[in-house]
């Protein structure tokens, strides 16, 4: 059984307690002051109902059995209570002091003394409060008290509260309080407002008699509706017309009275059903008073008692303690349907009114008026809602401004309550109420409503209505979850886990904990179910840049100088959401001569939103606004994360063409700050913290971090993701020369000038290089290229070089040929150009003419090789360090053969050597040393090459002979084009592979002839020794022909044959040191020593010279003159050309003698015929 109201009320304390005794005896007084007075109406009027009630009653109160006689006539007192009066306030003292032996008390009422005994402790039965308070907060079903004495008990409570002269017994216990509170002494005594205003202003009371004698009157008033002064007179109607007054006394028990305001509650915080404002003013007025106290709610105290004893037990009462106490267990599993109904229907009371919440308007009472948040000229039903207090509030605290730390923290716990119970928003349950009921019943606790419908706004699961979208934002804003996680109770709970490994570092409560789990979104340490709610909320906070505290309070100066926002608790409807956040990121990337920079922490903030909101398309409100049909167009089942933005921007020229300039802004801002991408960014962090840690560091990126990667792209530390990224950047980059920052602020004003109207950026580079270029050819004294921009076109050059899918044109020429016969190949570190250069034979004539236009290129720039700058870049450095970057090739081939040449870039050497010499086009060295010769001598090569076909080779074979003949026929080649030819000469004397006819002609019978010496991993002109010995077996004459021409070629120079240099290299020392090399003088010495007996060569030498000379013979032999000048050569070339011109001599000197000794040999005409 209960003890008399436990915790609520003093008279809960010990029996035998000496505070208990001073109050009893305090309330004894007080109860005797009461029982002088004559019952009377609350007012100076009551209507018809009122009386007739009344009535009623007496008609209930007749005399019953046992009932002390005149109990009818005084409405359920004793007669002689009835019959006291006052006799002044001494003789009142008097009686107080010494009480009269027959003073009616409710323990010995006959109707009430079995359940006096039954239920209350013996203590209390010579206290009528006590009694009475015991007796009416009857818990269990089985302890109800007997109908009779509930009725004798509200007839009791009836007559106290009615009587005019209470008033005056008020007035003599609260002297003190009244003199001090004149707000209630200046009251009009006779109608009950100054108990009313006593009992408002019960908080402030100090006087102990006076304040106890309130919380006992409090307690009776509140047990019953009809009992509190007013609230019938205002509710009446309401009553009648919601059938809320079914109940009546003798029908059930009494204390089911509160059944009643809670019925006319409920109808208040329903959206269906209406009730007139004064007695929606009366409701929320018994809610502000029962606020400290939860016994005077009576149909919560009633549904919760149970509830308070498992949650609250040790929670003191007062001050509203226990309502807070509830509200926090309000779903728990243990917590009773019955107690959670009602606890929702007074936190629906505060959303009303914010005063129906003591420990809120006590503890914000000083910040609401020093804020102005109850300004008098505001309509009552806007200050009071509980909304309207937080939006004023936080809008200080925003502001800077210094709200008292326990106003905040009833703040903190209100919009708590707020997220926890969609319920509790009128607004969400008016315009939400399809959308939940189709998606999101049975989601009632902890949130999960408001977490189903945030999700739906985001459209992963259905589409909110308009206004179900707004009436989210501004919930958001009310409880503002962005200043404290913890406020979002389905986030706090989800995300628990990430906080305390990912976030310890960062204090409980802090708004960077939201920040922090954006920063750890997609990592190991994030859990899907934080994901998900974080996301969510995420969403909502995007659209509106003021639910970001951090970022408000560092940027709210600037976005009033720029963008002209209002108050944090303004909003301007005509904006659309993100509006005010993109104008500060315009306005963050700013360089300082376009002016209007943000200041430096705002910059930060910015940087740090953009960083975060880049990992998911839906936190940025304008691009998903703009781009929601392009998104289902083309990026439907782009649902991993970063992917809609990476396919927003593949299809940029597909986009509509809002989309596509919000995505081309947001990738222009990536260009500058490539942090922004923070996938990509987590991704490349091996690399960033090995190569370009400091870059990383700088809080002005400037595009410099996403060169760092690109050049470093293919670095061990590089794993595929960072690969993948930075290479879909570099693609993106191509469809507009803005999404390279670097090169935009390098070169805006050249593009301007000089490609106006071009958007691609490889159209820009092309347009650009080829004006540097002509400016360089015509030796312009000024470059129209700024040196800035063609520092950084040189950077952009080299850049494009690596990925074939860089080159647009040239990826789209060659896509079918990729795919044909390079569909294996990575398209990294131009391996799939590589791929297409050694097929070049079978390509398209589209590809091929692309092909060979890239190798022009490149020959003509070896630093746009990106294969051959990547393989040799450290023999680059060891020795041509010094050198040109035009030449740097030729350095190359310069020290190919050094003791500490890289195998690998000898290699790559060869490579690039064996297509220079396949056409002369290739080498940019021989053409313009040959730009003379070759028209003059291989005219007929150029004449038999159909247009768009390679040379193979013609030009180069054509000059080398040329200079084999010239010592003949005397037609020598240019200084410049001979000393490039004996290069060429002498390196495809060494290597079969540099000479390209060679290989087209001899290729099977080097197969089977010299199949061991082509399989050497070095070569060293093995292959046309082979070719050389064997040439009795050649039966093909255009191999024939070829090793022909490398015996005549042999003859021009002995450094042009490598095997017999080798084997003479001494002899020439001795026999011919004197001869200077070339133009064969060197060989015809040693063919000199070899016939003079006197010199002893050495054996090798002698023999390779022996060798040489039977070889010439049979080529001699088997090479007949093409011509005369042919026929002179051979003659020349030839051994016995002594014996030969001798044999000549004779011959024309003998026709000479006979023309001079036979005279004429044709018949002399005669003049006749001559003069005819």
């Amino acid at each position: 059984m209960a003890a008399c109201g436990r915790g609520s009320l003093v008279l809960a304390g010990a029996a035998w307690d000496w505070r208990w005794m001073r109050a009893s005896h305090c309330l004894l007084a007080a109860a005797a002051a009461l029982t002088l007075l004559l019952p009377c109406h609350c007012g100076a009027q009551v209507g018809a109902d009122r009386g007739r009630s009344r009535d009623a009653l007496a008609m209930h109160n007749q005399p019953q059995d046992g009932a002390p006689a005149g109990q009818a006539e005084v409405q359920g007192l004793p007669q002689a209570q009835f019959q006291a009066r006052p006799q002044g306030q001494a003789q009142a003292q008097a009686q107080f002091q010494a009480p009269r032996k027959n003073v009616w008390r409710l323990s010995e009422e006959p109707l009430c003394h079995e359940d006096v005994v039954r239920l209350c402790p013996k203590h209390t039965w010579q206290n009528n409060f006590a009694v009475l308070e015991c007796l009416q907060d009857v818990r269990e079903v089985d302890d109800e008290i007997s109908s009779d004495c509930n009725h004798l008990l509200w007839n009791y409570k009836f007559n106290l509260t009615t009587d005019p002269k209470f008033e005056a017994a008020a007035g003599e216990v609260c002297r003190i309080t009244l003199s001090e509170v004149k707000e209630c002494a200046d009251q009009e005594p006779g109608k009950g407002y100054v108990i009313s205003c006593l009992i408002e202003h019960r908080a402030n009371i100090t006087e102990y008699q006076c304040r106890q004698f309130i919380t006992k009157m409090t307690a009776i008033i509140f047990s019953d509706y009809q009992l509190i002064c007013g609230f019938m007179d205002s509710c009446k109607n309401d009553i009648n017309q919601l059938k809320c007054g079914s109940i009546r006394p003798g029908e059930k028990d009494v204390h089911s009275q509160g059944e009643v305001v809670s019925c006319l509650e409920k109808a208040l915080v329903s959206e269906d059903k209406a009730i007139s404002d004064n007695c929606k003013k009366a409701i929320l007025r018994v809610a502000e008073l029962s606020s400290d106290d939860f016994h005077l709610d009576r149909h919560l105290y009633f549904s919760c008692r149970d509830d308070r004893e498992r949650f609250c037990e040790d929670i003191q009462g007062g001050e509203g303690r226990v309502y807070k106490c509830l509200f926090n267990h309000k779903f728990e599993e243990a917590m009773s349907d019955k107690c959670r109904e009602a606890l929702t229907t007074r936190q629906k009371l505060i959303v009303q009114d914010y005063k129906v919440s003591y420990s809120l308007a006590k503890a914000c009472k000083n910040d609401l008026r020093k804020y102005r948040c109850n300004a008098e000229n505001l309509p009552r039903a806007r200050e009071a809602r509980l909304s309207y207090l937080l939006l004023c509030l936080e809008s200080s605290v925003h502001r800077g401004r210094q709200v008292s730390g326990e106003c905040q923290g009833e703040m903190l716990d209100y919009r708590r309550m707020l997220m926890e119970d969609f319920s509790l928003s009128p607004e969400i349950v008016l315009n939400c109420r399809s959308e939940i009921e189709l998606h999101c019943s049975g989601l009632h606790r902890k949130g999960r409503t408001l977490h189903c419908l945030m999700r739906m706004g985001r459209g992963d699961k259905g589409n909110l209505g308009q206004n179900c979208q707004q009436s989210l934002q501004s919930l958001i804003q009310e409880t503002d979850p962005g200043a404290d996680y913890r406020i979002d109770r389905a986030l706090n709970e989800a995300c628990e886990s990430v906080i305390q490994t990912a976030c310890k570092h960062i204090r409980n409560g802090d708004p960077m904990i939201l920040s922090c789990l954006m920063e750890h979104l997609y990592t190991e340490k994030m859990v899907e179910e934080c994901e998900h709610r974080l996301l969510e909320l995420q969403y909502f906070i995007s659209r509106d840049w003021k639910l970001d505290p951090v970022l408000y309070r560092k940027c709210q100066g600037d976005a009033s100088r720029l963008c002209h926002t209002q108050g944090w608790n303004q909003t301007n409807e005509m904006l659309p959401p993100g509006a005010v956040f993109s104008c500060l990121y315009r306005h963050a990337y700013r360089t300082e001569e376009q002016g209007r920079r943000l200041s430096r922490d705002c910059r930060a903030e910015i940087q740090r939103i953009l960083h975060q909101r880049a990992l998911d398309v839906k936190l940025e409100p304008a691009l998903q606004e703009r781009c929601i049909i392009d998104l289902g167009k083309w990026c439907s089942e782009k649902t991993d994360p970063g992917q809609e933005l990476e396919c927003l921007q593949d299809h940029l020229d597909d986009l509509a063409v809002d989309c596509r300039d919000i995505v081309g802004n947001l990738t222009e801002l990536e260009s500058e700050d490539i942090q922004i991408e923070a996938l990509l960014m987590r991704a490349c962090d091996p690399v960033i913290q090995t190569y370009c840690h400091e870059l990383a560091d700088n809080q002005i990126d400037s595009g410099d971090l996403m060169e760092c990667l690109v050049q470093n792209k293919h670095q061990k530390e590089m794993n595929e993701k960072c690969v993948v990224g930075v290479t879909h950047f570099q693609l993106i980059q191509m469809k507009d020369f803005r999404f390279s920052y670097k090169f935009k602020m390098a070169c805006k004003e050249d593009v301007l000038k000089l490609c106006p109207n071009i958007k691609k950026k490889v159209d820009v580079v092309i347009c650009l290089s080829t004006t540097v270029r002509n400016d360089t050819l015509q030796d312009n004294k000024e470059q129209r290229v700024s040196i800035k921009c063609r520092k950084q076109l040189r950077v952009e050059e080299l850049e494009m070089t690596e990925d074939i899918r860089l080159d647009p044109d040239l990826y789209v020429s060659c896509r079918t040929d990729i795919e044909k016969h390079c569909q294996n190949v990575p398209f990294g570190n131009a391996q799939v150009v590589e791929c297409l250069k050694d097929l070049k034979k079978v390509l398209t004539t589209r590809c091929h003419d692309k092909i060979f236009k890239l190798q022009e290129s490149e020959m003509s720039d070896p630093e746009l090789d990106y294969t051959l700058m990547r393989v040799c870049k450290q023999m680059i450095k060891r020795y041509c360090a010094d050198a040109d970057s035009k030449y740097v090739l030729q350095c190359l081939k310069q020290n190919k053969n050094a003791e500490l040449m890289d195998p690998k870039c000898k290699q790559m050497i060869t490579k690039r050597q064996i297509t220079q010499n396949t056409d002369y086009r290739l080498n940019p060295v021989l053409r313009k040393a040959c730009k003379a010769d070759i028209p003059k001598f291989c005219q007929s090569v150029l004449n038999n090459v159909k247009d768009g076909k390679e040379l193979e080779g013609q030009v180069v074979s054509c000059l080398k002979l040329k200079y084999a003949d010239q010592v003949l026929t005397g037609q020598r080649l240019s200084s410049d084009c001979e000393d490039q030819i004996r290069v060429i000469i002498q390196e495809s004397a060494l290597d079969y592979r540099l000479d390209p006819q060679l290989q087209i002609h001899c290729t099977k019978e080097i197969n089977t002839l010299c199949a061991e010496e082509a399989a050497a991993q070095e070569q060293t002109g093995q292959v046309e020794e082979c070719l050389k010995i064997n040439l009795l077996k050649i039966t093909a004459e255009p191999c024939k022909k070829e090793v022909l021409n490398m015996l005549q070629e042999s003859k021009a120079d002995i450094f042009v044959d490598p095997v017999l240099h080798a084997a003479c290299g001494l002899d020439i020392k001795h026999q011919c040191a004197s001869i200077q090399p070339g133009k064969g003088r060197q060989m015809s010495c040693l063919l000199e020593a070899l016939e003079d007996k006197t010199v002893r060569l050495q054996p090798d030498c002698k023999k390779r010279l022996q060798d040489r000379l039977e070889m010439w013979s049979y080529a001699a032999r088997v090479a007949p003159a093409e011509g005369f000048a042919d026929l002179a050569y051979q003659v020349m070339a030839s051994p016995s050309k002594n014996y030969l011109m001798g044999l000549l001599a004779l011959g024309v000197c003998i026709l000479f003698l006979l023309g001079m000794t036979c005279g004429r040999i044709t018949k002399r005409v005669t003049r006749e015929l001559k003069d005819r």
